[in-house]
């Protein structure tokens, strides 16, 4: 009777909880079973894992095996097992030495050659291995993602035979060399947006506090164009949340990409709320996740379904979104930005002076109240988009680029990151109580425009953070009335609903 214990981790969410693969080697008919939670593909590994000994020229144990994937009540899924599996029992049937295990884990799934084939996932798994100062060894399909964990101990192998050659000390496995940052892609510019200095200015300072954002416009106007020009003018992400990005990525199957550039998302209405949240059988991210330290955008806002947008109200609060199963309770990361661009009316012509909009009060009405107003209340930023004229699209024009705003977005957001350790839009009321001070003049003449444009408590401090924005923008340390003001200025939907 023989007993041999190989190291792995299972895809939890973002998270990557240690799993122990123990295989025992028992007499009586030779057979092999998994147990420990497996679903379909876990349970299939073990066509994979035979013929894959079988064809590297390892004897497949005539035995009675079992292999028991620990912790017994973690759902096991994929095909990240099957190294582990087939080493498993390599170890325990003493084919390789069991000794050479200790302080590795195995990942990746086989072919029934023996070749190891890529494993999504896999880098949040080597994150947790990193942090517990153990090596890793991957396929080499995923060696590009694993590298970009620093100082990790990632060993790349081709196939089934390379890591028996290594275990046994005979040819060590190549180590994969560290991935430099890729260079950021140049995105569209801020120049080509031509006049609309009111909207450029909104633009502004949403990158600079990280807040939510609605453009409302007739079809052209440019709000989509202006939506697109929002990553380029955010700050470059840290080392440890451009970490946090990849391994959302990663969890998708899709190779790493434009790493460490945030991510922009740009959802079709069409989408359902299980595409923009994440979730399934097998909870998978959605766009919001995807998005995380990014922007997601959604464009002709109220063509989405109310069901799909009202699933954004809680992450919009608490930066995460937790999807609930009869096994499992995972939390995703959500923390994005909201760029959103609708239109006045059905038509799209509403208010404009050549009277072409045909749409009746009560349709425009109904269009608009398609977004429902606890959403719009996370909104901080409404601003009007109005059309510009063939004479002023024509008209050269010198506008700033988007390098030039985004030096100032980086300036404000450094003092926000001195003062609290994040952006403004993510105070939480007794930070803002103490950072967006008024004075009492101040104070009482904001309390009585609060009171006429009907603001929510949740209104009400989210003027604030926009304001302390601006005075960050502006280098200052204290609000004023300027300050406030303009950011009450962009409260106009709230008006407008008066």
């Amino acid at each position: 009777m023989a007993l041999a214990t190989v190291h792995t981790r299972a895809q939890l969410g973002i998270n990557a909880p240690e799993v122990h693969v123990e295989a025992h080697l028992a007499g009586g008919l030779p057979a092999l079973s998994i147990v420990g939670l497996p679903e379909a593909a876990v349970r299939e590994s073990k066509e994979r894992v035979r013929s894959a000994l079988q064809n590297c020229q390892f004897e497949s144990p005539a035995r009675r095996i079992t292999i028991n994937l620990a912790p017994a009540d973690l759902p096991k899924e994929g095909g990240r097992y099957d190294l582990a599996i087939a080493i498993g029992i390599l170890a325990a049937s003493g084919q390789v030495d069991a000794r050479a295990l200790q302080g590795l884990e195995l990942y990746g799934e086989l072919s029934l050659g023996g070749a190891l084939r890529q494993t999504p996932g896999l880098l949040a798994a080597v994150l947790a291995a990193t942090r517990r100062g153990v090596a890793v060894v991957v396929p080499r399909a995923n060696a590009s993602e694993a590298a970009l964990v620093p100082d990790a101990r990632v060993y790349v192998a081709d196939n089934l035979l390379e890591v028996c050659a290594h275990l046994s000390g005979m040819a060590p496995l190549q180590k994969a060399t560290p991935a430099a940052p890729q260079a950021e892609q140049p995105g569209p510019d801020l120049r080509e947006v031509r006049g609309q200095h009111q909207a450029r200015r909104a633009l502004e300072i949403a990158a600079a506090g990280g807040h939510n954002l609605l453009f409302t416009g007739p079809p052209g106007a440019g709000k989509s164009m202006l939506a697109m020009r929002m990553p380029g003018l955010l700050p470059p992400l840290c080392a440890e949340d451009a970490l946090e990005v990849a391994a959302i990525q990663s969890l998708t199957g899709t190779p790493v990409t434009h790493w460490p550039s945030r991510p922009f998302r740009a959802p079709h209405h069409t989408a359902s709320a299980v595409a923009l949240v994440g979730g399934g059988s097998n909870p998978r991210p959605g766009e919001i996740s995807l998005a995380h330290h990014g922007v997601l955008f959604l464009d002709e806002l109220p063509e989405f379904p109310s069901r799909v947008l009202e699933v954004l109200r809680a992450p919009l609060e608490t930066g995460e979104i937790a999807i609930s199963r009869a096994r499992q309770h995972i939390h995703f990361p959500a923390r994005f930005q909201l760029i959103a661009a609708m239109n006045p009316c059905p038509c799209g012509h509403s208010g404009e002076p050549d009277g072409r909009c045909r749409c009746t009060p009560d349709q425009a009405r109904r269009y608009r109240n398609r977004v429902s107003g606890p959403l719009l209340d996370r909104i901080d930023l409404h601003i009007q988009v109005r059309p510009l004229n063939a004479a002023a699209l024509a008209k050269p024009q010198e506008a700033e680029t988007s390098a030039a705003v985004r030096a100032r977005v980086i300036a404000a957001r450094d003092r926000q990151l001195q003062r609290r350790g994040h952006p403004n839009a993510h105070l939480s009321v007794t930070e803002l109580e103490q950072d967006a001070a008024l004075s009492s003049g101040d104070r009482n003449k904001f309390a009585q425009t609060a009171t006429q444009m009907g603001l929510s408590a949740r209104g009400f401090h989210r003027v604030l953070k926009v304001a302390r924005t601006v005075a960050d923008l502006a280098g200052q340390e204290a609000i004023g009335p300027t300050h406030l003001l303009e950011a009450i200025g962009y409260r106009g939907l709230d008006r407008t609903a008066q």
